[in-house]
């Protein structure tokens, strides 16, 4: 009996992803000991193709919700849009203090000052290398690279031990502000001893170096001297700070003035500037409205829209819909990204509009990744020496290449944890196992409306999308359900009716034989006299068409 109440009373620590998984994007972390629980991260994903009319995917966050009292606090390690985005969302339901860097908390603020939230959130800004204690854990921001500024890892001391998240990271010797990847401190806490490694995987399919981002600079900088004579629009992140100084300073070193176009672009640039994250030189950029008092070969236009989004100013550009500038013979446009897994089609597509336009369009070697190939991996795994490999931030294919990374450093299967969304994994000083689950899933946003459209509603969505709809209307006797009036029949996106007369006047009497069995029948349930109306509707035109559109029998009683 006291073998029990003594194996009780041990020490663990839960980790439970609650996104990020499976997928790139949305990503969040849970962790959990004692009476305490701290929450790494917050972030959206975008929706996938067949998530019709919805504009973002944040996380379902119930089991945060049931244990509120336990919630310390979300500490945020950068300012991606998968790491902060569902922020503004969460915090309406969890509002506990949030901790993050400098620039990633200018960025938080930007978000919840547009949410009217700023003034109900507390927050706090953390240097590298110090800690902040939330209930029974202490965190420990480090400092690392990657394709935004002031980007952090984590060390956290549970009561269990050290666990490190590293966040989005890579290893940069050269980084175009700021100092190195703290090496150093992921080399100390090694030799203290790390429980658990969570480590980025995004890139870990790739082998050996994630190149510095100077290496872009150099390439930008050959681009500026190659096109003296044409007018430059540079399409990147928004969010990649060092990558828009790069450019500013090869507009500043060929003379030419710069415009930023697109709203997250001038936002993130003010916010940067202000911080002092950003150097602009004076009076080098201007307004789109200066852009025609100077001739194109002096100017850069640094703009969104590198990933094909359909309302970034670059497809705007593209479509001829921008109100302020467009683009033609004697512009060079330069895409300084890789497409995003997905967004392929869309790159594409607006490539091709730019090219028919007359623009020269370059695509290739400006750009480096933001996270750690192969050999960065196995750098921070042979500095660290975790008990645990935890592989984090990516598709499933990506956690089990890192896995296969980890047995070539020598872990065991037993010491690997591939973890699915909502997998409890408790850690205690002698194990470590998968002990439970907790709901997740996705909460869609819709316009100002969030976790209102379900799996139903896009279900119907999907269906309108693909073989469109009809409508059937016609009148039946209060009462009696007798026929009063012939059935009228519309569609939308299923046939133009105007060429289909002699289907549609099939339809209407399959319709009325179908109201006059069940006025026979004697049925008056208006619902039951609507499904069968339906049925024979459907059948009907999946004969004629081989199509099931959608059909909506609407009943109006006299």
């Amino acid at each position: 009996m006291k073998k029990n109440t003594k194996k009780e009373n041990k020490p663990s620590l839960k980790i439970i992803p609650l996104g990020g998984l499976e997928q790139i994007g949305m990503n969040i972390t849970a962790f959990e000991s004692e009476d305490s629980i701290i929450v790494v991260d917050c972030g959206l994903a975008f929706p996938e193709d067949d998530m019709f009319g919805i504009d973002l995917v944040i996380p379902d966050t119930t089991y945060l919700e049931q244990n509120i009292d336990k919630v310390k606090g979300f500490v945020i390690t950068h300012g991606h849009e998968d790491h902060i985005g569902a922020l503004p969302y969460v915090l309406q339901k969890i509002n506990v203090p949030v901790f993050a860097t400098r620039l990633t908390m200018g960025i938080i603020e930007n978000k919840l000052r547009e949410h009217g939230m700023l003034e109900t959130t507390q927050r706090k800004v953390v240097k590298f290398g110090s800690s902040v204690s939330l209930g029974c854990f202490r965190v420990e921001f480090i400092k690392t690279n990657h394709s935004i500024v002031d980007a952090a890892a984590l060390a956290i001391y549970t009561p269990v031990g050290i666990v490190i998240h590293t966040g989005d990271f890579k290893v940069d010797y050269t980084p175009v502000f700021g100092d190195a990847i703290d090496l150093q401190r992921f080399a100390e806490l090694g030799r203290k001893g790390v429980l658990a490694l969570l480590c980025d995987s995004t890139n870990v399919t790739r082998p050996g170096f994630t190149p510095s981002e100077r290496t872009v600079g150099k390439v930008i900088d050959q681009l500026f001297q190659e096109h003296k004579d044409t007018r430059i629009i540079i399409a990147t992140f928004a969010s990649n700070v060092d990558r828009v100084q790069q450019i500013i300073n090869s507009a500043y070193k060929y003379g030419r003035k710069v415009v930023v176009e697109g709203r997250s672009m001038v936002n993130i640039i003010a916010t940067a500037s202000e911080l002092g994250c950003l150097n602009v030189p004076d009076n080098t950029l201007i307004s789109v409205d200066q852009l025609k008092n100077y001739p194109g070969e002096q100017t850069v236009i640094i703009t969104t829209g590198s990933q094909g989004e359909s309302m970034a100013a670059l497809s705007r550009m593209a479509e001829n819909v921008h109100r302020k500038i467009s683009i033609g013979d004697g512009d060079t446009v330069i895409f300084s990204s890789s497409p995003i897994p997905g967004n392929e089609k869309a790159v594409a597509s607006v490539v091709n509009k730019l090219v028919l336009k007359g623009a020269d369009v370059i695509f290739q070697d400006v750009h480096v990744s933001g996270h750690p190939c192969q050999e960065d991996v196995k750098l921070i795994y042979t500095l660290v020496q975790p008990k645990y490999c935890i592989p984090i931030h990516g598709e499933y294919r990506h956690l089990k290449a890192q896995a296969k990374l980890a047995r070539t450093l020598g872990y065991k299967d037993e010491d690997i944890f591939i973890l699915q969304s909502g997998n409890v994994l408790e850690i205690t000083p002698d194990s470590a196992e998968v002990v439970d689950d907790v709901p997740v899933g996705n909460i869609l946003v819709d316009g100002i409306g969030v976790g209102d459209v379900g799996n139903i509603v896009l279900r119907d969505r999907q269906h309108l999308a693909e073989d469109g709809i009809v409508i059937v209307a016609f009148a039946l006797e209060s009462g009696t359900a007798r026929v009063v009036s012939e059935p009228e029949i519309t569609s939308r996106g299923f046939v133009y009716i105007k060429e289909a007369e002699e289907m549609m006047k099939g339809a209407g009497v399959v319709v009325q034989d179908a109201l006059y069995n069940c006025a026979e029948r004697g049925w008056t349930d208006r619902n039951h006299i609507k499904s069968v109306v339906k049925d024979k509707l459907s059948d009907f035109f999946w004969k004629k068409t081989q199509r099931r559109p959608m059909v909506l029998p609407m009943i109006l009683e006299i």
